[in-house]
């Protein structure tokens, strides 16, 4: 296909929330964008503040927050008159949904009134997220059934990573699964900007150990905290700093003052400016973590083009490009293995730096890839959607 395709990008997270999810987002649309293609971001109404610059379009419908998850926020587009005019001036070829719910449901009306084909993308272990929402297996189980049938209506399926695609297909989807993995954007480490974070955060002349993500607990927060706890009896010196938002800030917060890391632990807030974001990946040692919840190792890409090496935990989504001690660290899932592998690589920095130096060069994913390999997969989908319905 030689003219500029339409493409729809469904999602119920956007900026200026730095989940996973809205990245993805931000960064398909903007990697399609400069290849050339028109590109729009469906997703609920944010107060986002200035919205000029993008070059994509963001087509938003009116939101509320979620009771437990305020970060976030959904919505009924169909009930938004502005949005429904906007989107039928729009005339889209393809779409890509990055969410079963809100967002994912209206990207299969638009596809189905259109009658035009439809990626659905598996981003989360969803089981996890009702499970710890409701407390219930059945209630789980019944809504992962719901999930399962989302993907199954859509003309294609994609995973993030290996992992998720096994994850997909363990709660009973039947059909192709293509792994699409997250690129990371086009950056290099940058010693004025690191400098100017540095500053900005307060950061002390001692080894930094990362984490970026919800302050949430499936996140595995909890590993970090107690193997720190650990770390800091050897006497060494270092600081945690926490970057992101969630339902157990407050409880976090907590937990490391009852552990004895209130003076070492710094609580960073969200992050909205993606140039913070990546100070704080290269003023960091190491990069911790142990979450066995995501399906990405997104932010492992990220920290790897600051050349900052991560720990996480052998056998999870996130160490699918990790080589022990070669472009990182494995850990089993316990406090004390946790905090050995701090303790080995704060111990010996020059090692710790050339590790971070060949995640740069061998777990590095440019958006510009990805988008590439996307957009022959869309052409090949209209294509065949095309030839299904002469």
């Amino acid at each position: 296909m030689n003219k500029k395709m339409k493409i729809g990008q469904f999602s119920d997270s956007f900026l200026p929330i730095v989940d996973g999810v809205g990245r993805v987002v931000y960064n398909y649309a903007t990697a399609l964008s400069r290849r050339g293609e028109e590109c729009y971001v469906i997703a609920p109404m944010l107060d986002a503040g200035y919205r000029g610059g993008y070059p994509f379009e963001l087509v938003d419908f009116i939101s509320m927050e979620l009771p437990r998850q305020r970060q976030y926020s959904t919505g009924i587009p169909s009930l938004d008159t502005h949005y429904d005019a906007r989107m039928r001036s729009i005339q889209l070829d393809v779409i890509h949904a990055h969410s079963p719910f809100i967002a994912g449901l209206e990207a299969q009306r638009v596809a189905r009134r259109r009658n035009i084909p439809m990626i659905g993308m598996f981003h989360s272990r969803y089981y996890d997220d009702f499970y710890q929402l409701t407390k219930t297996e059945m209630l789980a189980n019944i809504a992962v059934a719901t999930i399962v049938n989302f993907y199954q209506r859509c003309d294609e399926v994609w995973t993030v990573s290996q992992s998720s695609k096994d994850t997909l297909y363990d709660y009973g989807y039947v059909g192709e699964i293509i792994v699409m993995p997250n690129g990371t954007p086009d950056i290099d480490p940058n010693a004025a900007r690191a400098a100017v974070v540095k500053e900005r955060f307060d950061l002390p002349d001692e080894p930094i150990l990362f984490y970026c993500g919800q302050m949430n607990w499936k996140k595995n927060i909890l590993r970090i905290l107690e193997a720190c706890a650990l770390y800091q009896k050897t006497g060494k010196p270092f600081t945690l700093v926490l970057a992101g938002q969630g339902p157990d800030a407050k409880a976090i917060r907590q937990k490391a003052e009852d552990l004895g890391l209130g003076e070492r632990t710094r609580f960073t807030g969200h992050i909205t400016e993606e140039e913070d974001l990546y100070g704080l990946y290269e003023n960091a040692d190491l990069f911790v973590f142990p979450s066995l919840y995501d399906t990405s190792g997104m932010v492992v890409r990220e920290a790897a083009a600051m050349e900052t090496p991560s720990v996480v935990v052998r056998g999870c989504a996130t160490a699918e490009p990790i080589l022990d001690c070669e472009n990182g660290f494995l850990c089993e899932n316990t406090s004390e293995s946790l905090c050995q592998i701090i303790d080995m690589a704060l111990s010996d920095m020059d090692m710790t730096k050339k590790i971070g130096k060949t995640a740069r060069k061998t777990i590095y994913l440019s958006w510009d890839d990805i988008a590439k390999n996307a957009i022959d997969r869309y052409a090949a989908l209209i294509e065949q959607h095309k030839a299904n319905y002469k």
